[in-house]
């Protein structure tokens, strides 16, 4: 995260954001990180390598409390949930276990060898759907190998070597085809519209209240940060970048990663832009990650040298702006839409409201 930190200052740096060198910008730059220590920690090497030695603090919620950001606000309906996702596995939920069978076996081989295992089951388990309490659990080969093969991926990204990389079984080829199995997963668990609606909501109200407050330049209810911040920083989890893409029906792919695939350290990139020509500000989003191989080799990255990113479309944007982009005025219509105030603690407004 550190090099990634590096990468964004002289990314936003070259755009004229932010200075290249001194502390000056350190009060435009606000960092929100959730209360677990990976997320904290990544926040506080943010921090560090976007402005080394400028003291930029981390917000976070006290020791042990829930923060709403990141883990969502409400209770979804569990019988509507389980039924979202039931619709989309389909009639035949097994269906599903033979369209990725190849990355199953990828699986099966890293873990036993070409062997198999040396007991095999008389019947390999199928998918389940069920609620546990008042959530949706999805069991089987699925749910197990996402956990595993994102187990195996960090060994990847960490640099293991040898035996201790997957028995010496695991390469970035067979590493790609079993992350099919985390993608999938993924797509179902939270990615389904209303799951993530229900999870998500609270999170993306507050981005748009926090980008209205940049585009007006006055305070807003709900937003985070102050009104003239060049820079705010969510350091979040992959379930909330697979929450707001499926909300907003975002799409993605990089590089050695599964579609829509959200990697350790991967940033979803909300920028407001206004041309200087007709005042029209307007809306980008970009995906960026690093690949498996900075990760692994520690890669410097710069403007120069890059991690993986794409220019990501917002669907339904009738305002498109030619170079990327979407009119603000349409991009903020349908973030709204896609948020579901139930799951909200920001007070909703009137739909034809506008910017002051």
């Amino acid at each position: 995260m550190r090099l990634m930190g590096s990468y964004y200052r002289d990314w936003l740096s070259s755009g004229h954001l932010l200075h290249p060198d001194g502390c000056g910008d350190a009060a435009r730059i606000y960092i929100s990180g959730d209360k677990d220590q990976r997320t904290l920690e990544t926040g506080r090497a943010l921090a560090e390598s976007l402005l080394p030695g400028c003291g930029i603090p981390v917000h976070s919620q006290p020791s042990g409390q829930k923060d709403p950001l990141f883990s969502g606000l409400g209770t979804a309906d569990p019988e509507r949930s389980l039924s979202a996702v039931r619709e989309r596995l389909g009639r035949d939920p097994q269906n599903l276990l033979a369209a990725h069978r190849a990355a199953l076996d990828a699986l099966q081989f890293i873990l036993y060898g070409p062997a198999g295992p040396a007991t095999p089951a008389e019947q390999p388990p199928g998918i389940g759907l069920s609620l546990r309490g008042q959530q949706v659990e999805l069991t089987g080969p699925l749910a197990s190998g996402s956990a595993l093969s994102e187990n195996l991926l960090l060994e990847y990204a960490n640099g293991m070597q040898g035996a201790a990389l997957g028995w010496g079984r695991l390469t970035a080829e067979n590493l790609n085809r079993i992350m099919e199995l985390h993608a999938v997963y993924a797509d179902l668990m939270r990615r389904t519209p209303y799951l993530a609606r229900a999870r998500g909501s609270n999170l993306l109200a507050h981005v748009l209240r926090s980008i209205e407050q940049a585009a007006c330049g006055a305070n807003e209810p709900g937003a985070l940060g102050q009104p003239g911040d060049a820079l705010l920083i969510l350091s979040g989890h992959d379930t909330n970048l697979s929450n707001l893409s499926g909300m907003l029906s975002l799409s993605w792919s990089l590089p050695g990663y599964q579609p829509d695939d959200t990697p350790p350290g991967g940033a979803l990139i909300f920028s407001l832009w206004r041309d200087s020509g007709s005042g029209q500000s307007f809306l980008r989003l970009h995906f960026f990650a690093q690949t498996l191989d900075q990760m692994r080799n520690l890669t410097p990255l710069s403007v120069a040298s890059p991690p993986a990113g794409q220019e990501v479309s917002l669907p339904g944007c009738k305002t498109a702006i030619p170079g990327g982009g979407c009119a603000w005025e349409n991009a903020r219509s349908l973030m709204q839409q896609a948020i579901d105030p139930r799951f909200t603690s920001i007070e909703e407004r009137p739909p034809s409201s506008g910017l002051r």
